[in-house]
């Protein structure tokens, strides 16, 4: 079998790849029956000669591949008929602006596996970047405390090379006495995050200290679902009954937000789920919080100071919750919001790294078991020109009719 790495060709550019140089080595060495092919790219952060000195060979031409591995959307036209590609195509929620790339996978009779589909039985995800998200973001929202407050001044993070130096930075940072951090979540963006706050020795307190006690230090608490929602009946049940049954549920979000400084972002948010903090909540004066960095990041949805997605170039403004409108971050009267959406692109390096080896435990021995655990089987979304069985709810979406 043959694969291939493509060059990324869409804008803004990623320098994000599938496979470093050392891992595709790995990849290699673990499937010697493989052959393994490099498009070359003048973007990617590992250059051609990278791999060139790993052994691979670097093409203009991956026509001859059976398997093409990519990280973002492969614009239309450089799609190869017949053939198997693994990338995030940014469909399965039936994002309109994709609606005409998917139709052309259909077209093309191409094989597509979605990194976002690539799970478990349970549905837990296997592979992603999250992890990457976490760091940058946690990194960026202190960077934006900096630049309001004017006490700190943190360099953009993607001119540092690695995690370890954007942890070098933030611990040349001070912050004020009893300055309290939320953090939501429960998976690798949460941890991500938190990876970050623990490696500059801020310290984690209990949810119940957080709410009721003063510090004479920064600190933090990790909040999961239950913690800032709670049942309508008062019942307390488990986490799968707030899956489950969301409807039952209304936002506790407001007893954070009395008395915290900075919120991080870094829950997933379920559809029919209570949003954590409404406009109308974000008008009172109990609510104290000046900082997000929603690096979740669902626009005009659970966090009302998320008007839109921010860029790496821009990543800060301002939300003025009296005016529900965008103003400038540095307004006395703004929330400062960092929504960056594609954080890992960042830390190109350590995020593509991280995503290979994920990559190769995961996803790669399943071309040489005969997919034995069906990990492919239930990632694969199209094939022969029709979206397969599990991922027929978007035949409406590829019709146009919704």
């Amino acid at each position: 079998m043959k694969f291939g790495i493509i060059k990324e060709r869409k804008n803004p550019p990623d320098r994000r790849v599938v496979f470093s140089p050392e891992k595709l080595q790995e990849f290699k060495n673990q499937f010697p029956t493989a052959s393994i092919k490099v498009e070359s790219s003048n973007i990617r952060v590992f250059s051609d000669e990278a791999y060139r000195k790993s052994g691979f060979e670097i093409t203009e031409n991956m026509s001859d591949c059976d398997v093409l591995f990519g990280v973002k959307e492969v614009p239309i036209d450089a799609l190869i008929n017949n053939k198997k590609y693994f990338f995030f195509s940014h469909t399965i929620k039936k994002q309109p602006y994709n609606r005409k790339l998917l139709n052309a996978i259909l077209d093309k009779n191409i094989v597509l596996f979605d990194h976002e589909t690539i799970v478990k039985e349970n549905g837990m995800r296997l592979i992603g970047f999250g992890r990457y998200a976490g760091i940058v973001g946690a990194y960026n929202g202190f960077r934006a405390i900096g630049l309001k407050k004017k006490t700190f001044s943190l360099p953009k993070a993607e001119t540092l090379d690695s995690q370890k130096e954007l942890i070098s930075e933030l611990k040349k940072i001070t912050l004020p006495k009893n300055f309290k951090i939320l953090l939501t979540g429960n998976g690798k963006v949460a941890y991500g995050a938190k990876e970050m706050l623990d490696a500059i020795h801020i310290k984690e307190v209990s949810v119940d200290d957080y709410l009721s006690e003063n510090f004479t230090e920064p600190v933090y608490c990790l909040a999961d679902v239950l913690d800032y929602n709670k049942r309508k009946d008062g019942k307390v049940i488990d986490n799968f009954d707030f899956y489950d049954h969301p409807e039952n549920y209304e936002s506790d979000f407001m007893r954070f937000a009395k008395v915290s400084d900075f919120f991080i972002a870094g829950h997933f948010y379920g559809n029919g789920a209570p949003y954590l903090f409404t406009r109308q909540d974000a008008k009172s004066e109990k609510f104290k919080i000046k900082f997000v960095a929603d690096i979740s990041c669902d626009v005009d949805g659970p966090v009302a100071s998320t008007l839109r997605a921010s860029t790496i170039a821009d990543p800060i403004y301002g939300y003025n919750p009296k005016t529900e409108k965008e103003v400038d971050f540095t307004d006395d009267n703004a929330i400062v919001v960092m929504a960056v959406d594609n954080l890992p692109c960042e830390l190109p390096k350590d995020a593509s790294e991280g995503f290979g080896e994920m990559f190769l435990k995961n996803v790669i021995p399943a071309f040489f078991n005969n997919d034995k655990d069906e990990a492919l089987a239930r990632a694969k979304m199209t094939e022969n020109g029709k979206l397969t069985e599990r991922f027929s709810y978007l035949q409406d979406f590829v019709d146009g009719r919704e």
